[in-house]
């Protein structure tokens, strides 16, 4: 028996008048603390007030007086104890099921569906989390990687210590054109280029760096112009503190000819006695 069962059997009596003692003060303190019998003490004496009217007014609604009839009938525990021995014990009376335990369980079957919903959506935002902080990290990878280029494009530019060399025509009119900015700090190396003939089948344009110390020329970079004669060498790869004396580029086989200028130079840096 929960604890509402138990102060449930004593409310009819107290509704009436006829709890006294122990039992009495026992079910005060918890009608204090209990709403729902509170509620229930209400309905009897609402039911014992319909009741009374039942001789001098209208008959009072018959589920009121079954109420009342039922209660009264569930205090088998405390009328018998009042009664002498010789009275038949009546019998036993029809217990009303309690809510609470119901309760209990649908609160608890709530509260699980609920945790398992909670944890599946915290599941769904972490891989969310995750795949857009990848994303976010490659994006900013690319993006620094783009500004770091462009950056050292700009220092190349701007440096004051850059050899600028102009390049023309190697026996003819100057009508192709090209400029080297070469920072040797930093073995940067900008080639823009200019009106340069279309190339002929299986040949490519190679630029070559002149080393001011005298050394083996070194290839700076294949490339093909576009359909207006222009093209750029960008930073090639570059050995490390290599002074620049002069630039040419020589019309080379498809391949490229990596160790030396083998094919005829198109344009060459102005002085330069190549």
């Amino acid at each position: 028996m929960t604890v509402h069962e138990q102060f449930a059997d004593d409310l009819a009596l107290y509704a009436l008048g006829s709890l006294d003692g122990a039992e009495r003060q026992a079910l005060v303190r918890h009608l204090e603390d209990c709403s729902s019998c509170r509620r229930e003490l209400e309905l009897l004496r609402g039911d014992l007030g319909m009741l009374a009217l039942t001789t001098a007014g209208p008959k009072p609604p018959a589920r009121s007086r079954q109420r009342l009839m039922s209660a009264i009938a569930n205090e088998n525990r405390a009328t018998s104890s009042r009664l002498p021995l010789a009275v038949a014990t009546p019998a036993p009376p029809v217990r009303r099921r309690s809510w609470w335990p119901t309760l209990g369980w649908v609160a608890a079957a709530a509260l699980v569906l609920l945790c398992v919903g909670l944890l599946r959506q915290n599941s769904t935002l972490q891989r969310n989390l995750a795949s857009n902080r990848a994303q976010f990290e490659a994006q900013l990878n690319d993006q620094a990687k783009q500004l770091e280029r462009t950056s050292e494009v700009v220092a190349t530019l701007l440096d004051p210590e850059a050899a600028t060399i102009e390049l023309v025509a190697a026996g003819a009119k100057p009508q192709p054109h090209g400029k080297a900015i070469y920072q040797q700090r930093n073995r940067n190396l900008i080639f823009v280029a200019s009106n340069l003939a279309p190339l002929p089948p299986e040949r490519i344009y190679e630029l070559w760096l002149f080393p001011a110390n005298g050394g083996a020329p070194i290839a700076a970079g294949l490339f093909k112009p576009d359909a207006r004669g222009s093209a750029t060498v960008v930073n090639p790869p570059l050995p490390q503190g290599v002074e620049a004396k002069n630039f040419v580029v020589t019309l080379e086989p498809d391949s490229g000819s990596h160790e030396s200028p083998r094919g005829t130079p198109v344009i060459v840096g102005l002085g330069a006695g190549e």
